[in-house]
């Protein structure tokens, strides 16, 4: 089998712990210079900032000088630039570190904040934010926790042992709870374990289930429930088998008990305001329990963290 060939070392820097961005120049296509495929792939910014870009001396090559606009198409040439950074309101809570060592970062993610840079999160995520607190520039994420979710991630420290930890996911090797507070309905039977094929297209904001062979396995039990106002809540144990998207909230509103404060199921709420960090999603990587690939160390990580509608459902309500 043939290797594949790693891309050279960036030659800049990160700004404000991100990475800047690498563009290798794919075979074939119509462009005659490094400008005209930039301007077509990055077209949703305009050509007249790629043009900046060039101008400025922000486009470079592997030895780190500036590219020029007319510098001839070379299929497989890699370059490198910094995209301008979106203005992002600060997320007004603090990552706390669980665990640190030479080999993994383990930290109490807050809602709201999300693992790493996707579309208007950049600079206000947990990875840009770890690797300007923490200064290790190689941090990476093992494993993603949707924005609105709290609890427990899992970064990496040195690039070549990534993928060891990544596989952990991937051959669901790392055992994960969840707790959400819900609506309680004492006609539900629990625990029970819910099957289901679970699809989530591209550009729709929410997943959906679908006739078909089951992806997506949770296991659902209710941990307590009390009385609130002529109802009642329950806080749920959440396990779950696989990672589809959003699994955990579509299985949670299928059973007929969506999680409080979920902006999407089972109706889609417009959308938040910048800064609005209000009634966050009650949804909570509670354990994080694997074997270290690396070291062989058993680990068990738990959050600390108390979901705001269970401990004072009244104040979480009153945030509007």
């Amino acid at each position: 089998m043939r290797r594949r060939t790693p891309p050279p070392p960036s030659p800049l820097p990160q700004r404000q712990g991100v990475d800047p961005v690498r563009v290798r120049l794919p075979a074939g296509g119509p462009w005659a210079t490094v400008r005209e495929h930039l301007v077509e792939r990055l077209s949703g910014a305009g050509a007249g900032v790629v043009d900046g870009m060039f101008d400025a001396g922000l486009v470079v090559g592997a030895d780190g000088r500036p590219v020029a606009a007319d510098a001839p198409y070379e299929p497989g040439l890699f370059v490198w630039f910094h995209r301008a950074l979106p203005a992002e309101v600060p997320v007004p809570f603090p990552v706390e570190v669980v665990h640190r060592d030479e080999h993994i970062v383990v930290v109490d993610k807050p809602h709201f904040l999300a693992t790493t840079p996707r579309g208007g999160h950049v600079a206000e995520t947990a990875l840009a934010r770890l690797r300007r607190e923490l200064g290790i520039e190689t941090l990476t994420a093992a494993h993603r926790l949707d924005r609105l979710t709290a609890g427990l991630v899992l970064f990496t420290v040195r690039p070549r042992e990534r993928g060891a930890y990544q596989t952990l996911f991937r051959d669901r090797r790392v055992r994960k709870e969840y707790e959400a507070v819900a609506p309680y309905d004492p006609s539900l039977a629990l625990p029970r374990t819910v099957r289901s094929r679970i699809v989530k297209e591209r550009g729709v904001l929410t997943a959906r289930e679908v006739a078909g062979e089951p992806n997506a396995v949770t296991r659902v039990e209710l941990a307590e429930h009390r009385p609130w106002r002529g109802g009642a809540l329950g806080r749920y144990r959440l396990v779950p088998a696989t990672g589809q998207t959003h699994q955990l909230r579509v299985h949670m509103n299928a059973l007929g008990v969506p999680i409080l404060g979920d902006p999407l199921y089972p109706e889609v709420a417009a959308p938040a305001p910048p800064g609005d960090f209000r009634r966050p999603l009650q949804l909570l990587a509670r354990a994080l329990e694997f074997t270290d690939p690396v070291t062989g160390r058993e680990h068990r990580f738990r959050s600390r963290r108390v979901l705001d509608a269970w401990a004072a459902y009244d104040r979480w309500a009153a945030e509007r």
